[in-house]
């Protein structure tokens, strides 16, 4: 292995679809503010973790490139995000229960 590249070769990834994915980000970005502005109750922690997972799904899967990768990587990834939600949701139990 000469440079550090594996023995797959490199995974090229056309302009078009990283300026997609960041149009994605952006309009996903804009939800997130839209949202914040409107009382959804318990509804608001929810909605705010699923909008961020999309965002963390596109960064990781076209700009890190994890589309590529095997398919442990793909579970350990899903298995990471979805704890992460689960301990994030349970912290604002608090908040959304007091309402």
């Amino acid at each position: 292995m000469a440079h550090g590249h594996s023995e797959k070769g490199g995974h090229i990834v056309s302009y078009g679809t990283f300026i997609g994915v960041w149009l994605a980000l952006l309009m996903l970005t804009a939800l997130t503010v839209a949202v914040s502005g409107v009382d959804l109750k318990r509804l608001s922690v929810l909605t705010a973790l699923a909008v961020a997972c999309i965002k963390t799904s596109l960064v990781l899967g076209i700009f890190m490139h994890l589309k590529y990768e095997d398919r442990i990587f793909k579970v350990m990834f899903l298995v990471v995000v979805v704890t992460l939600a689960i301990f994030i949701g349970l912290t604002f139990t608090d908040t959304t229960l007091a309402r």
